[in-house]
């Protein structure tokens, strides 16, 4: 999900304590200045990432070790096996994620 903003007009200290309000549930995660992760579980989360002029917000998932894992099972498995179990198990319930973090922003920020 992209969302259009003015330039520089959202500062991530300011947004991840907005979300830690809102979501009291979800572990805040801010690795580089540029960068927010919201995780609901040790492997259901999503990304915002923050430029000059948008607002980008992906599911995905939340930690590194959880990502190398899941890229283990590719080199392992195959593409097809992976795929089928990421579709089933967890792409829904990122894009929940996504979608409700995104809701949240657009209405704290008044973004059309």
């Amino acid at each position: 999900m992209k969302l259009t903003i003015e330039e520089n007009s959202i500062d991530i200290k300011e947004l991840k304590a907005k979300l830690e309000a809102k979501f009291p549930n979800y572990k805040m995660a801010s690795p580089y200045s540029y960068m927010l992760y919201a995780a609901k579980s040790k492997t259901i989360g999503c990304s915002v990432l923050i430029r000059k002029k948008s607002l980008i917000i992906n599911g995905c998932f939340p930690s590194m070790k959880a990502t190398l894992i899941f890229n283990l099972c590719f080199v392992l498995l195959g593409i097809l096996i992976p795929l089928i179990i990421y579709f089933v198990s967890f792409h829904g319930k990122m894009k929940a994620v996504e979608k409700e973090v995104g809701e949240f922003i657009k209405q704290e920020y008044r973004l059309v």
